[in-house]
């Protein structure tokens, strides 16, 4: 039986059994949780249930950064991949994975598509990078070659060469950036392609959210199903943690695999919330042998739910990420979170592409400008625009309308994710 589907209880006891054995190898093996330890006097004998991790301190990205390679538990000659994060929040940082933690990467891939209605007859579209250390674009390959399914590894190549290979290779589902799919609908509209008819009939959406707080479709989702008749299923996953959350064809949040990660969501005392309160998502991964992570504070901002799905799933379900801690917005004395501008966004048609800048003024509070590429005429945008982030946000940022070419100078050659938002 697997794991997610059995009691609470069930899940609980196997994870404490897990987490006895993640404790004793960490201390074994990590240089870094070995000084932790010693420093913090926890004896990992003593850390027996879940509620016991309280006893523990919490890792963030910062411990990561500057001691990085303290992290490794292995000799060098296990390593067979060096994977790195994208930097979005802060320097990159490297993850070492042994065989086995590509195994488990196969495996945890391979249950989310399952858990997106995945199954061995599929052809997959991949649009995202396969190369410069990116470990998403490596892990959905590997769990499509463990579902037996087919890839078509097209990477993040243009609407034209996207289509090309659409109507060459007929796949059925694509693994993609949500508002990637937006120009697909442009680019098949304004040639004549029949995208309802093309045989696509769902989307692993990647790096950007397409669910609000409350779990119903946020603008960029309606916008891509108006026009296009296929399932969107929502992922959220870091490369720190080595896993991955996906919600089924419910759309009720993403599904948590229990036998991966012990999941906590605390809040700035490191304190454990309660179902559907939100704070920090925290991890502790469990079968990992090159760099596990023990309480490691991701920054992202969500909530979880503990009830039974209906998909016969019973581990807990994370909500969209509502925001990273760190990329919190103090605008005229509101409170706001980027996926909140995106959604404004997206609301409108006329725009086709968009970098927000976040600086600081001489009283050292966040001010907002954002650089905006128009697919119609400013004078019907502009209203459109205002009134929809004001709708949203309450307040209106400036903005600064560029032509598409500018906007993408704008943005570090080297990103592998759209960078949407910078801070100066």
């Amino acid at each position: 039986m697997k794991v997610e589907t059995q009691s609470l209880a069930e899940i609980k006891r196997f994870q404490e059994q897990q987490l006895e054995v993640q404790l004793s190898y960490l201390q074994a093996n990590s240089p870094y949780y070995k000084s932790a330890f010693a420093k913090h006097k926890v004896e990992v004998e003593k850390i027996i249930t879940l509620e016991d991790l309280m006893k523990l301190p919490t890792t963030n990205k910062e411990d990561f950064s500057n001691h990085n390679f303290d992290f490794l538990c292995v000799p060098k000659t296990k390593i067979i991949d060096y994977s790195t994060t994208s930097g979005t929040t802060g320097s990159p940082v490297t993850i070492a994975l042994t065989e086995n933690d590509l195994q488990r990467l196969a495996y945890n891939e391979e249950q989310s598509f399952i858990c997106a209605e995945g199954k061995p007859t599929d052809v997959y579209q991949l649009m995202l990078t396969l190369d410069r250390q990116f470990m998403a674009g490596m892990a959905y390959y590997l769990g499509i070659r463990k579902l037996s399914a087919a890839a078509v590894r097209v990477g993040p190549i243009s609407p034209q060469m996207q289509w090309e290979n659409i109507l060459r290779f007929k796949p059925n589902a694509i693994v993609a950036v949500p508002s990637f799919i937006l120009k697909l609908i442009d680019y098949a509209e304004a040639n004549g392609i029949d995208f309802n008819g093309s045989g696509i009939e769902r989307a692993i959406c990647i790096g950007e959210p397409v669910r609000q707080a409350d779990l119903s479709a946020n603008t960029l989702a309606k916008r891509i199903q108006e026009k296009w008749k296929i399932k969107l299923f929502s992922t959220y996953a870091s490369t720190e943690m080595q896993t991955a959350f996906t919600e089924c064809e419910h759309g009720m949040g993403g599904h948590h695999n229990p036998e991966l990660l012990i999941v906590e969501i605390l809040d700035d005392e490191a304190k454990q919330l309660s179902a559907g309160e939100f704070g920090e998502v925290t991890i502790t991964s469990l079968g990992i042998e090159g760099m596990p992570m023990l309480r490691y504070r991701t920054g992202d901002i969500c909530c979880y739910y503990d009830e039974p799905c209906s998909c016969g799933r019973n581990a807990i379900r994370l909500s969209p990420v509502v925001g990273r801690k760190n990329q919190m917005i103090k605008f005229k004395g509101t409170t706001i979170f980027p996926p909140s501008i995106y959604d404004a966004l997206s609301a409108v048609a006329e725009v086709k592409d968009y970098l927000i800048e976040i600086t600081k003024n001489d009283l050292g509070t966040d001010e907002i400008q954002i650089h905006i590429a128009l697919a119609g005429s400013l004078d019907s945008a502009e209203q459109k625009i205002k009134t929809s982030l004001q709708s949203k946000l309450r307040v209106t940022p400036s903005l600064n309308f560029v032509s598409a070419q500018h906007l993408q100078s704008m943005r570090p050659a080297e990103s592998r994710k759209p960078l949407m938002i910078v801070f100066r």
